[in-house]
């Protein structure tokens, strides 16, 4: 899966790095003895001229008998001796996959056991009659009190005694809540006015930040729901993470959306993905460059402090609570700094030296609730953080009562003013992950909102929903350098919206300044499917290298919707569409029982096939009734009714169009089958395989419309598509379903920049591709599913589509050592110098 001896570039011209695992590790070995700091700067030379797609997490370096690990993106080391890896591996984890340490795994466990104790209480206050915002509320004032028993916000246990001394039918409970949250909201001057407070509600600080303003009407408790209560009082609450419960935590809210309590959520990992490149990375460089000077090390404290974020579709928070947590644990080393060189004013004052705060963070959400749940969480974490000061320099911090909170606007974003929000002069970073909702899914209300924010764009029927938040980032961007990241559908760096969104963008000055390329953004819920997605990083700063809309270190270049091969290659159409409700279609379980009721119609049936019955070698017929005699017919009364059920499915079409066909009932809707052997492409195919499978097939096969078809194709233009070379290209730009290829002849095969080359050439290509065919010749019983699968493809097979590749790569003029992104760079820069009309010499 890696590379041994892998070419880079690295400053002072080229070299190898001992092992590359892209995205993973990158490897320096050196002789016993030698200077490992050294190859570790080595290491990095490599490293840095990478796309930033493989740029590897992990870089090693080792003289056989020590071994040093650093995380790329904090520059952290771990050094042992070889004779100890076993009591390192963990540090390995993320290699083979494994990206949950334990300590995840447990707070994940303490997550999930949290929401489903929360949605025990939601369900047995909403069952007494207890429901919509005032249950909201309620529940989140209630876990802001379980927290803080657990945290030290609260003396200890307080609010678990103050529960427990309740009547265990519940009967006072309602009441005793009721005051609690009423003192909670009291500032001391008032409670010295109120003689009759009693001394143990008097234990409780007040809180203020508006989160015990609102009164509440009583909620009525009953012995089980005190029995409730009483266990959420005994859980640890301190091990809940606030980014990953506020989104369970709305889960359990809505019961339609309940799926096993607590496991959807956004994994820490995934935002991280985003927040380290977008302003982590570059402030632990910077704070590692100015540590030793305290003049600029406080400078660079106050600018921490200065930094404001948003978050545009904010959800429960998720986003802004990490950010600010990395925030906090550099203003901790940055204290610890100060205080290691002298300060020891930090030993009696640090609550005034704490800067970095929960005011700097502003979120906008289209939904209440989660507002509510934002707000807090940033609380939470807020404490969180106050008690990791606490203990680093043994003074112990709250910060009560709540003066400062994030700024969480409820309303639509692409309504409302960003600016209202918070000032663009003022905005350093604007993250998250606007709504997941693909150009076919969206409502009314959504279209609109596109509408809105894109104005008569063209093309704007085919931009997802996420684009709009693109559009308004760049508005309130222009003439400041605040930059974004959005984690998206990957479908906006893919096909035909490429070039809708980002020639409209780049064009007014944005630049990509760093991307993700697709990942999965999943849920452990259980049969929800995971999103494909990518994280891209945009600005009106230019970055070097370039990174161009596809995700590609290259030239900037928009490949758009072209009807004709842009290089004279043999034209690509769709397969045939029946349009015919399934009446032609004969399934295999059918099949038989058809020829032995209606044996005259079996000249009339052919094989009929689309992606998943090409590739899976799947059986499926067609009634193929081109030339057939009306005499002939009259002979098939199931044929004959299975035209009328044809005619009846396109009559009640709402499309004139298909209301036309039903004249022609007998024939599918549109015919595009050639009368000679074709080249078949699979419209939709597994990201999993390395090459597509595609392949020839002759005129009695009928290709459907889920395919691509490419009549009196030639073993040349076979091998240069089953190369390795076309494969690049098309990952770089096809659509996806999901995260499979869609292959689409106008953006993909119409724009793909052909190989200049003498007969000779073609020649060696066709035998190399004549290789493959025969290679697959071998196992006459395999499916291409099975031959082209990662796992199974046959090493004769394997061996031939290696010959192909050096042959066409050589054609081309790539070097054999060229990485995918470097090939798809190259071809785009071939393609530019096409539309371009640039003579072939120069290519």
């Amino acid at each position: 899966v890696g590379r041994f001896e892998k070419r880079a570039r690295r400053e002072s011209g080229r070299g190898r790095m001992d092992y590359f695992l892209p995205g993973k590790i990158a490897i320096e070995m050196k002789s016993r003895g030698k200077d490992l700091g050294e190859a570790y700067r080595q290491l990095k030379d490599y490293v840095i001229h990478l796309p930033s797609g493989d740029m590897p997490e992990l870089l090693m370096v080792s003289d056989f008998e020590k071994i040093a690990l650093y995380s790329r993106a904090t520059a952290d080391a771990t050094h042992f001796e070889t004779k100890d890896l076993h009591k390192h591996i963990r540090c390995f984890a993320g290699i083979a996959g494994f990206e949950t340490t334990r300590e995840i795994l447990e707070q994940l466990e303490a997550n999930v056991q949290a929401a489903e104790k929360m949605a025990l209480l939601h369900d047995a206050l909403k069952n007494r009659g207890y429901e919509g915002r005032d249950l909201e509320v309620y529940l989140v004032r209630l876990l802001f009190c379980l927290f803080a028993d657990c945290t030290g916000v609260f003396p200890r246990q307080t609010f678990l005694n103050y529960i427990q001394n309740s009547r265990d039918d519940g009967s006072d409970l309602s009441e005793r809540i009721f005051k609690l949250f009423e003192i909670l909201n009291m500032p001391d001057e008032t409670r010295d006015k109120k003689t009759l407070l009693s001394a143990s509600i008097k234990q409780f600080r007040y809180i203020n930040g508006g989160l015990f303003k609102d009164m509440l009407p009583s909620a009525q408790f009953d012995p089980r729901m005190h029995g409730i209560l009483v266990d959420c009082c005994y859980f640890d609450w301190s091990k809940i993470s606030p980014a990953i419960f506020g989104a369970m935590f709305q889960g359990i809210m809505d019961e339609r959306q309940r799926r096993e309590t607590g496991v959807h959520y956004t994994s820490e990992e995934n935002i991280l993905k985003l927040i380290n490149p977008l302003f982590m990375n570059e402030l632990w460089k910077e704070f590692r460059a100015i540590k030793t000077d305290l003049k600029a090390l406080d400078a660079f404290h106050q600018k921490a402090a200065n930094l404001k974020f948003l978050d545009p579709a904010c959800g429960c928070g998720n986003f802004l609570i990490i950010a600010y947590r990395e925030l906090r644990l550099l203003e901790l080393e940055i204290l610890k700094i100060k205080e290691s060189s002298g300060q020891k004013r930090l030993a009696f004052a640090v609550a005034d030296l704490l800067k970095v705060n929960v005011g700097q963070f502003y979120g906008i959400e289209c939904e209440e609730f989660p507002c509510q749940i934002a707000q807090t969480g940033m609380w939470l974490m807020d404490h969180l953080m106050n008690m990791r000061v606490s203990e680093e320099f043994g003074q112990r911090y709250v910060r009560l009562p709540l003066t400062t909170s994030a700024t969480i606007v409820h309303g639509n974003a692409l309504r409302i003013d960003w600016e209202s929000v918070v000032s663009k002069d003022e905005l350093s970073y604007i993250l998250g992950n606007p709504p997941f909702v693909g150009t076919r899914w969206m409502n009314d209300a959504q279209k609109d909102d596109m509408r809105h924010v894109f104005g008569a764009l063209k093309g704007l029927g085919n931009l997802d929903y996420v684009t709009a938040w693109y559009k308004r980032a760049a508005d309130i961007m222009d003439g400041t350098a605040a930059r974004t990241a959005f984690v998206s559908t990957n479908s906006i760096t893919q096909g035909e919206q490429v070039a809708i969104l980002w020639k409209s963008l780049i064009d007014r000055g944005v630049f990509i300044n760093f991307a993700v390329q697709t990942f999965k953004w999943s849920s452990e819920a259980k049969g929800k499917a995971a999103v494909h997605c990518v994280i891209v990083g945009f600005s009106y700063k230019k970055t070097e290298p370039n990174i161009n809309p596809y995700l590609i270190e290259g030239p900037t270049v928009f490949i758009e919707s072209r009807t004709k091969p842009l290089c004279g290659a043999p034209e690509m159409v769709f397969g045939s569409m029946p349009n015919d409700g399934g009446n032609l279609i004969i399934e295999e379980n059918e099949f038989e029982d058809f020829i032995k009721e209606v044996p005259s119609a079996r000249p009339y049936i052919r094989r009929f096939i689309g992606s998943e019955e090409f590739i899976n070698n799947k059986k499926r017929w067609c009634l193929w009734l081109l030339g057939i005699s009306p005499a002939e017919l009259r002979k098939m009364p199931l044929v004959i009714k299975r035209i009328d059920a044809c005619r009846r499915h396109r009559l009640e079409s709402k499309r004139e169009s298909t209301n036309k066909l039903a004249k022609a009932a007998a024939l599918f809707g549109e015919i595009r089958q050639p009368n000679t052997q074709y080249i078949l492409v699979p419209r939709v195919s597994s990201e999993r395989r390395i090459y597509i499978p595609i392949g020839f097939v002759t005129p009695d096969i009928i290709a459907s419309d889920a395919t691509q078809i490419i009549p009196n194709a030639t073993l040349y233009h076979f091998g240069i598509l089953t190369c390795n070379v076309h494969n690049a290209w098309t990952r770089a730009v096809c659509g996806r379903l999901k995260s499979d290829y869609r292959y689409s002849k106008d953006i993909v095969y119409n724009n793909f920049p052909w190989p200049t080359t003498t007969e000779e050439q073609i020649a060696k290509v066709e035998e190399m591709a004549q290789g493959i065919l025969d290679a697959r010749a071998e196992f006459p019983d395999s499916a291409l599913a099975d031959l082209y699968d990662p796992l199974t493809m046959p090493p004769e097979l394997s061996k031939a589509h290696k010959a192909l590749d050096k042959a066409v790569m050589k054609l081309y003029g790539f070097h054999r050592d060229m990485s995918e992104p470097e090939i798809v760079a190259a071809l785009m820069e071939r393609y530019q110098c096409l539309v371009n009309n640039v003579p072939a010499e120069r290519r």
